[in-house]
């Protein structure tokens, strides 16, 4: 077990520095048009939770209290996609609602919705960075 989870590190690791940052913008991409999804479901009252709607990309780290899991660094060749900050720390009250009040998803809701496409993009931006900088060279 642990020799090929040193091989799966060595694999990793081989990869080239081109592949990684053409796949991180289709990362970003996605990210961002799962963002504004999610601000368009989002209920508005006075914006506040809408506009705390973050997109985190690799080697940062998260909004502080935003959900799911609060602050956290995003690991290199991922980004994040929070809601809440230090002023919205109710998102989670919003998505799945309280004894005295109604859910209102959006989070989940447009995660759902993009899913599959987001799952094929980042396929296709993996094959063709591949044949495009490992590959080829």
């Amino acid at each position: 077990m642990a020799q090929s989870i040193e091989r799966l590190k060595a694999r990793l690791a081989a990869i080239p520095k081109a592949v990684k940052e053409d796949v991180q913008k289709t990362l970003l991409k996605q990210a961002t048009d799962l963002a504004d999804s999610m601000r368009h479901l989002a209920p508005v009252d006075t914006g506040a939770l809408r506009d705390s709607i973050a997109v985190t990309p690799g080697g940062q780290s998260t909004p502080p209290y935003s959900q799911p899991g609060g602050e956290h660094a995003v690991p290199e060749n991922a980004v994040c996609v929070t809601a809440g900050n230090e002023a919205v720390r109710y998102p989670h009250l919003v998505e799945y609602g309280t004894t005295g009040t109604d859910p209102q998803p959006f989070f989940w809701p447009a995660y759902r919705i993009h899913k599959r496409r987001i799952k094929n993009a980042i396929g296709r931006s993996i094959g063709k960075a591949v044949k495009k900088h490992w590959i080829g060279s």
